[in-house]
Order: structure tokens, then sequence, then C-alpha cells
């Protein structure tokens, strides 16, 4: 509360602040006890699952398609990279695909210790990705999944009606 009080000093106001009474309203919610002091949670935030459990979860049916996208487009993509900007393409597949990694480990398990790569979220690999390719996740893991062409344009889909309707 601020309020004005007079002094002897010709009767000029003075703005003064009174600290909020103790113990007189309920703590807002998430305060502990005065101002300013956080309480923590009494059940905190379960964390998201990690893309290299969405991958294991998709590979063996126990995750949806739309949720595993779901968890794709928040989740860090791995990339090996050459020394021109963008996408390292494998032609010698039926169809050219792009290789990706769950994690640092994965990537580094592929291509070796010294490799090049980038990070992108998957949001933006669905964004980014040339026409015509696929990718696959964790190529040297043991749930390894390939996205052909076709797959993803159907993410492309799945991401447009999720954002627009």
């Amino acid at each position: 509360m601020y309020g004005y009080g007079q002094h002897g000093d010709g009767g000029a106001a003075q703005q003064q602040y009174a600290p909020p009474p103790q113990g007189q309203y309920p703590p807002q919610a998430g305060m502990a006890g005065g101002y300013g002091q956080q309480q923590a949670p009494l059940y905190p935030e379960p964390s998201p699952p990690s893309l290299a459990d969405a991958v294991r979860a998709f590979t063996t049916g126990t995750l949806s398609a739309e949720d595993f996208q779901q968890i794709f487009a928040t989740s860090k993509v791995y990339c090996p990279r050459g020394d021109n900007p963008g996408f390292l393409a494998l032609h010698n597949t039926q169809q050219p695909v792009i290789p990706m990694f769950t994690t640092l480990k994965e990537l580094r398990r592929y291509a070796g210790k010294e490799s090049k790569y980038f990070v992108i979220t998957g949001a933006e690999v669905i964004d980014l990705l040339p026409t015509g390719y696929g990718f696959v996740l964790d190529m040297e893991g043991d749930h390894r999944i390939v996205f052909d062409a076709k797959a993803v344009e159907q993410m492309v889909d799945f991401a447009m009606r999720r954002m627009y309707g």
C-alpha cells in the first residue's frame, strides 16, 4: 500500500511504502509465505519423451503416427553435413533419403567422431526437405526408421492441418 503522511515541515506530503500485512491475505498460487518467494511445485512437470524414445515406441507400435509426429516436430535432429550448406543425401537407395539422427551419439556411430553436422528441429526438417526426398532416422541404430517421400508428404499435410485447420 502506498500512503501519504503529514510531517512537521509545513504540511508537505511524502510518499511512503507500507509492506503488506502478514497473514491477512492467503498467498497467491505458487507463492510461499511472502512476496517473491517461489514455492517448488508439488508435482514436477513430466519431461516429454526423447526423440530416441519416440522412435523406439513408434517402431514397436506403442506410439501412434500423430503422437510421433508431434514429438518429432519439437525435437532436435542431428544431420551430417558436407562443406556446402544443406542436407547430405544418399542416392544408393530405392528413393533418395537423407540420414538424420536422434542423438549426437547416433550420428557419431554412423559418421565418425570428427564428422561435421548441424542441428535443427523436426518441424524444420519437414519444412526444408527437398521434394521427392525421404529421410532415415538412426541408420545404424537398433530402431532405424525410414520415411519415404510419400510419408514425408503425409507429414507435411498433417502439420498443415494442425496449423491451419
